[in-house]
Order: structure tokens, then sequence, then C-alpha cells
């Protein structure tokens, strides 16, 4: 078990330097979005490999103008890191919003709107296109 996790472990540092050092911008070999590459429509996930590499260089400006939807996705992995550490570190029995029944639906919900908006090529829902 915890052999798994060395290996996400490292994995995931391996793909952080690639990510800090390599601009999506600049190279051909990282992988592009299918849906954009052959609709020309944006999916909610465009922009994010141009939003890590901004995030890894602090350029925050940078991040939300790739993807504004990376940030509210950080925020809720955070917010799951810190209640389950706390829960386990603490013992403590604070409830995780993240495991509520409704959850997924507001986030579906979310997803689908900011899918919707960023596509629609007029100001300023054009704003939320990656950059």
């Amino acid at each position: 078990m915890k052999l798994k996790y060395i290996g996400v472990l490292l994995l995931a540092i391996v793909l952080a330097f690639l990510y800090f050092f390599i601009n999506p911008n600049e190279v051909n070999f990282l992988p592009k979005c299918p849906l954009y590459a052959t609709t020309g429509i944006y999916c909610p996930g465009c922009g994010s490999q141009r939003a890590t590499h901004q995030l890894l260089n602090f350029n925050f400006l940078g991040v939300v103008q790739q993807n504004a939807l990376y940030i509210i996705g950080l925020f809720i992995i955070g917010y799951h890191l810190i209640i389950s550490g706390v829960n386990y570190f603490f013992k403590k029995k604070y409830y995780n919003y993240i495991y509520h029944s409704k959850t997924p639906i507001v986030l579906l919900i979310l997803i689908i709107i900011f899918w919707i908006l960023r596509n629609i090529p007029y100001y300023p829902f054009n704003l939320l296109a990656p950059k």
C-alpha cells in the first residue's frame, strides 16, 4: 500500500518539474484537448496544462486567464485535504461536505454552466476562454 503512495508521489513530482520548466504553449509533445482539436469547442478542462504551468511559476492571474474553474478545483482539493488531515491527525470528526449527496450534482451543474459560458464568443463570456 505504501509503495503505491510513493509511486503516486514520485509521479506528481516528475509532472510538477515537467510543467514548471516546460511551457505547454511552446512545445508540441504535450497532449492537446481532443474536443477542441476536432470541434473548436472549449471543454471545461481546456487550458489546465497552461494553468498548471502558470501556477507552478506563481502567476495566479495567468491561472485564472487559462481556466477559472481550475482555481475552484484547487480550493475543493485543498478543503478535502485539510478536513481529512485534521480528522486524521487530531482525531476529530468534522464533516467533509465533499461526501454530501448533493455535492456531485452542484459540481456538475457548475461545470456545465462554465462549459457553456466559456464558449459564448461575446464579452464578458469570452474572458472565460483560455488565452
